[in-house]
This record gives C-alpha cells, structure tokens and sequence, in this order.
C-alpha cells in the first residue's frame, strides 16, 4: 500500500496558489513540497510583447530589487518595448513635419492671394 501524505499548510483546497509536488525525503519518508506560482513577465502597454531585459518575477519580488534591473536606460524604460519606443518617435515628428509644411502651404497661399 502506498504511503500517506500529509499536507503541510492549513489550507485543504486545490486551488492554484495551494499547488504541490510529492517529494521523497533522504530519509525515505514522502513529503509535500508546496509550488509558488509561476512569474510572468512584464508586457508592452502598446503590443503587448514582454519586455527583454527585466526578470520575470511575482509582483511583490519587485519592490526588493534594484532598480536598474526594473528598467532599462531609454525612454519608457521599462513600460514599451524599442520597436514602440521607435514608432512613436517617428510618429512625432512626423506630426511635427505635417505642421511645418501645413505652415508653408499656407504663407504660400497668402502670398499668392496678394
């Protein structure tokens, strides 16, 4: 017959944060080791991609290190990835060369009037 296990925290439910893996003992007895959840990595607020460069961890493992390793050196650092971070660079002054050449346009368009 195949020995008991007992669990080892208070909580008797399988949920997802109560997972758990039998493991055998040096000293041959059969234990519960408790799981913690998997970390998932922290994703692009535009295309929703992970962001290379910052550990996957568990949101409450964040407040315990450095900064430097939450982030990365350039703007939005560690909220977009660089392909959105060069998109919207370009987009910006894009937007900034449609409005000087609207300007032009229209002192032309005065001049002309004259």
């Amino acid at each position: 017959m195949a020995q008991r296990v007992t669990l080892r925290k208070r909580q008797p439910y399988n949920t997802t944060s109560s997972r758990r893996r039998i493991v055998k003992t040096p000293g041959g007895k059969l234990v519960y080791h408790h799981l913690k959840k998997p970390a998932t990595s922290p994703k692009c607020g535009d295309c929703g991609i992970g962001l290379s460069g910052i550990p996957a961890l568990r949101p409450r493992q964040y407040a315990t290190i450095s900064k430097r390793q939450k982030t990365v050196r350039r703007a939005y650092g560690g909220s977009r990835c660089g392909d959105c971070v060069k998109s919207r660079i370009l987009r910006a002054f894009l937007v900034e060369e449609a409005k000087i050449v609207k300007k032009v346009i229209k002192s032309q368009a005065q001049g002309q009037k004259k």
